[in-house]
């Protein structure tokens, strides 16, 4: 292992394996990526729907927990996170959500100067491969390293009933979450590529591994940055139960989640002075905001018994997930490539909703699952309905509670704790009736297997969305940018303030959550970040 480095890149996730691309790719630079967990070459990750299956994998999850929450009845919500080669986008569902044009407008309102809508729509698109099929034909739109598959000729027929449900409803319909028109119910588009998974390490890791000037370790943690004065020059890292310290010789890139990039900074010195003087860590430099910012969306879900055949008909008898395993063998199509969120979209809780602020699920399917347990499909046909307020107000925050990077962090999302979130669940409550009570769905609808949200009052709605709301796995803001180190904790150029040498770039960076999904969001403000390196890097010399 070589001493030192051009570049460090901490975390080979959905961001991290962005940079190791970008930066590696004219070769002038030396790249070292470093990795916690280990291999994404496992079929489990590599066939879409597999994804069920890692949901409880230690192998490649942190399987983190959120400390008792106030807000959602005091429970310990289970938060999963990439830890694997790919990161999160190795273990996620899937979809492929850029989000709504008012996020990054709001993003540049916030002091993220330059990440305003018309700066981030031109990296989105250069960034993406779109492809669809139309007459048994695949066909392609850009030429982007990261493949987003419209499988709409695909969807399971009580998708089909779902979007006729919403126009009963009087609900817009959208073919393209991400075009143009982005608000609206349609079928959601998926990272993969011919049948397959596109995770980030799929389509930015991958092909940057033959360069010489690119390293990768796994199965390394990096238990702390180190400095000279107020510049990061390395890290230390310890594998196979030996450590070592690198240099980085222009900087290093913390891309380690919106979990374990706080952890690091502040095992590093960076954070707040009283949370670090709790857990034994020296002050470096007082940064409040390390940690804080906290936000992430919560959804509820309903489930309801079906009158007709769902994907629990087809894939809960070992005849049909045999008959599924032999199409996806033979020709990589059928439900095996596809995730299970497969209808939903944006909409405007009331008529005069300045913008789309509910994200909408509607699953062909019923699943259980325990706390961090594998999700299992029910044996009878059964669909889901599922709602999220897009733009949550409620921020938390995330702290190590020990000078161990192996002990996770204490987190704390804070759910529910302003007055607009109470309301935003109320009118989320109230848009989802629309749907359950036109025709189609009580066609549909055989049983609910819980407390009908056509029949509670506003009390009891919020009651039952404490009682069993949970993450949909979006946390962001926790190292965000802003205008100064007291109410952030980088700058615009992604740069922690007062601190050379060191940029966090993943969900971390986020100003404000997103409307939607956060992982291509994620993998955009990689791009960008890595534009903003490149261009330091050439005006440095």
């Amino acid at each position: 292992m070589p001493a030192s480095y051009d570049f460090i890149v901490v975390g080979a996730g959905s961001a991290g394996c962005v940079l190791a691309n970008r930066l590696s790719e004219c070769g002038k630079y030396t790249v070292l990526l470093v990795e916690a967990g280990g291999s994404d070459k496992k079929l489990r990750i590599r066939v879409p729907i597999g994804y069920g299956f890692t949901y409880a994998d230690p192998s490649v999850n942190w399987m983190f927990h959120a400390q008792p929450d106030p807000g959602l009845a005091d429970r310990t919500v289970y938060w999963p996170r990439g830890k694997v080669i790919g990161g999160s986008s190795s273990i996620n569902a899937m979809v492929y959500c850029r989000g709504l044009p008012q996020d990054f407008d709001d993003w540049q309102a916030a002091g993220a100067e330059g990440w305003d809508w018309a700066s981030v729509h031109p990296v989105y698109e250069r960034t993406e491969t779109k492809a669809r099929y139309s007459d048994g034909k695949r066909q392609l739109k850009g030429d982007g390293p990261l493949w987003v598959t419209d499988e709409t000729h695909q969807a399971h027929p009580v998708s089909g009933e779902f979007l006729k449900a919403a126009r009963e409803a009087g609900w817009p319909m959208t073919v393209d979450l991400n075009g143009a028109k982005c608000e609206g119910l349609g079928i959601y588009h998926n990272t993969t590529r011919k049948g397959w998974r596109c995770s980030s390490a799929d389509a930015f890791l991958r092909p940057a591994l033959k360069r010489g000037n690119l390293n990768l370790i796994s199965h390394a943690t990096v238990e702390a940055l180190t400095f000279e004065g107020r510049r990061a020059t390395g890290i230390v890292h310890r594998r196979n139960g030996r450590r070592q310290t690198i240099k980085a010789n222009r900087e290093v890139i913390v891309c380690a989640g919106a979990v374990n990039s706080p952890q690091l900074l502040q095992l590093s010195g960076l954070g707040p002075h009283a949370v670090l003087q709790q857990a034994g860590i020296e002050t470096r430099q007082d940064m409040p905001e390390v940690g804080g910012g906290l936000q992430d969306h919560l959804a509820i879900t309903y489930h309801y018994d079906s009158t007709v055949p769902t994907l629990n008909n087809q894939l809960s008898p070992l005849t049909g997930r045999m008959a599924a395993a032999m199409k996806y063998l033979f020709t990589r199509r059928g439900m095996l490539s596809l995730g299970i969120n497969q209808c939903g979209g944006f909409m405007r809780s009331t008529p005069d909703s300045p913008r789309a602020d509910m994200q909408i699920y509607c699953n062909p399917a019923t699943y259980s699952t325990g706390d961090g347990s594998s999700p299992q499909l029910d044996p009878e046909p059964g669909f889901i309905l599922s709602f999220q307020p897009c733009r949550p107000t409620s921020r938390g925050r995330i702290d190590i509670t020990s000078s161990d990077i192996d002990t996770p962090p204490a987190i704390k999302p804070n759910s529910l704790s302003t007055n607009a979130d109470c309301d935003a669940v109320l009118r989320g409550g109230r848009l989802l009736r629309q749907l359950i009570e036109t025709p189609t769905m009580n066609r549909l609808i055989k049983r609910a297997r819980q407390a009908d949200p056509t029949t509670l009052d506003d009390e009891e709605m919020l009651d039952d969305f404490r009682q069993k709301a949970s993450t949909v796995y979006h946390p962001t803001s926790t190292c965000r940018m802003g205008r100064d180190g007291k109410s952030a904790v980088l700058d615009a150029r992604l740069r922690v303030h007062g601190i050379g040498g060191l940029r966090v770039v993943d969900a971390s960076a986020f100003p404000t959550i997103t409307s939607g999904n956060t992982n291509a969001p994620t993998i955009m403000l990689a791009q960008r970040g890595s534009d903003m390196i490149l261009e330091d890097m050439r005006h440095d010399g």
